[in-house]
């Protein structure tokens, strides 16, 4: 029985960052690439980060049901393959999406057994300088978005963990911890040692 984990958090939080250090570990788990319609970033690749797409693709897409879940973020499209979900679990692959908290929420209503992890900044006032030198927006922009991070926050209750982004190496290695502790769950193990208990019954 393969897992599925969810990671979400405010822009800024370093959510990005963390995932790049725990797949570096042997944790042995595939990350989802989403579609969206924003530019790539400096460094960024198409199939590596992003499949970067149009909006009239995306909508065509969504229009036909390929999306697990889709979500409109600061004017940008996202949006989680159905298909390419369901093949890598039937493979029995854990799976990791990196999706923001209106996609988590409509993955948990699909699969309530998904494993969800938030993401906090170490302060408001870190958040705000990570989102200052990234460089990346203008004043208001960065406001937009620390307001988005008080309004997502508030939600974080309906995640099963919460992990706080002091350092990246010790973030990571937290989220690896849980991603640990979920695959020796009883109904997992039940499915996964199934020859092993046979030799008991």
């Amino acid at each position: 029985m393969s897992c599925l984990f969810v990671i979400s958090a405010p822009s800024g939080a370093g959510k990005t960052s963390v995932i790049r250090t725990l797949l570096q570990t042997d944790i042995n788990v595939t990350l989802s690439v989403s579609y969206t319609t924003r530019p790539p970033r400096r460094d960024e690749e198409n199939g590596r980060d992003y499949f970067f797409v149009d909006h009239a693709t995306f909508r065509e897409m969504q229009a036909h049901g390929e999306f697990l879940e889709s979500a409109e973020v600061y004017g940008n499209f996202y949006g989680t393959s159905r298909k390419w979900i369901e093949e890598t679990m039937v493979a029995e692959q854990d799976v990791l999406l990196e999706i923001d908290c209106q996609g988590a929420q409509q993955v948990r209503e699909l699969y309530p057994q998904a494993a969800s992890i938030f993401i906090l900044p170490p302060s408001m006032e870190t958040l705000k300088n990570r989102l200052e030198q990234r460089g990346l927006d203008e004043s208001k922009t960065i406001e937009r978005r620390l307001s988005a991070a008080c309004s997502e926050t508030s939600h974080l209750n309906r995640f099963d963990y919460v992990v706080v982004n002091h350092e990246l190496e010790t973030a990571a290695q937290e989220i690896s911890c849980i991603i640990r502790a979920e695959r020796l769950k009883t109904i997992r193990q039940l499915v996964r040692q199934r020859a092993l208990l046979a030799e008991f019954s």
